[in-house]
């Protein structure tokens, strides 16, 4: 498991059934390949210059016979592509491509005990090949995925990137969803699952004081849902930074409520996803330098 699988598992494993949540009910653009575009009408992704995170970044439905992107080695505009897929619409797929993965994949994919588990591995990790390679204009098998150093302590467990591309991306998963985001300055992606009341309000109390005044001043129904969106915001923030959850959860403020915090260096979006989820994206607008950003906030 890795350090991100490691990072989401107090929430994740009380997370229930995968599939339920339709996609009809995604707030999102038609499905295709192309880049995210703003939940609003007329209102387009916010790029790596700055800009306030106020509209809802609706990622692309990808499905097993989509087309994929064109490259992306043109684009320097920052702003970010996100892709969401169904874990149960790609298992099929996912299995003839495995190919595509190297081995230390494959051998972690084998190595989940749970036959979801080993699914939605191989169906997150075949299609962020598939995608990488489709927007580097590179043969998928062949891209070779590392870990950037660590921002805090400097091992090498900092941000997976792609070995000399001028892409950055996210990866996440949840139960029956995959996001996937590309851009090309350090960008971080979190869709979590709706814990159970018990579970939510377990972790909240390791939120930061002003979201947990936030969901406080909620009535209890609505703070299931308020610290899910909270926690994928936090996910996302600390993905792009690099460090993960080895920040505690109450050290930056990211927010409880309908707008995402603003972390200096950093623009906060969230991603439209079916009901049950909560999805975010942790863009780097270059405000601040990656070593300040992970001081912000506190």
């Amino acid at each position: 498991m890795t350090s991100e699988e490691n990072g989401r598992a107090a929430v994740r494993e009380h997370g229930g059934p995968a599939g339920d949540g339709p996609l009809g009910g995604l707030a999102g653009g038609p499905t295709g390949d192309g880049p995210v575009s703003g939940g609003a009408a007329g209102a387009g992704p916010t790029g790596a210059t700055g800009g306030e995170a106020t509209t809802v970044l609706s990622p692309r439905l990808l499905r097993p016979d989509d087309a994929l992107p064109a490259p992306l080695d043109g684009d320097r505009s920052g702003a970010p592509h996100a892709w969401l897929l169904r874990v149960s619409e790609h298992t099929a797929a996912a299995g003839a491509h495995e190919y595509l993965l190297d081995a230390e994949e494959r051998s972690r994919a084998a190595a989940f005990l749970r036959e979801a588990d080993r699914d939605r591995y191989r169906v997150a990790h075949v299609a962020l090949r598939r995608l990488l390679g489709a927007c580097l204009d590179s043969d998928p098998a062949g891209l070779r995925l590392v870990r950037e150093d660590c921002p805090g302590c400097g091992g090498p467990h900092g941000r997976p990137a792609v070995a000399g591309a001028p892409l950055h991306f996210s990866l996440s998963h949840a139960a029956d969803l995959v996001l996937i985001a590309v851009a090309g300055v350090p960008v971080g992606a979190d869709v979590e699952r709706e814990p159970a009341p018990s579970v939510a309000a377990e972790i909240a109390a390791r939120l930061h004081e002003r979201e947990r005044v936030e969901m406080a001043a909620l009535p209890e129904r609505d703070r299931p849902a308020a610290f899910t969106r909270c926690w994928s915001r936090k996910e996302a923030y600390l993905k792009g930074i690099g460090i993960g959850l080895a920040e505690d959860p109450s050290v930056t403020y990211v927010g409880a409520g309908a707008t995402p915090g603003r972390p200096p260096g950093w623009v906060l979006r969230d991603v439209a996803v079916p009901s049950g989820y909560a999805a975010a994206c942790a863009l780097r607008d270059g405000t601040g330098s990656p070593a300040a950003s992970a001081d912000a906030g506190r």
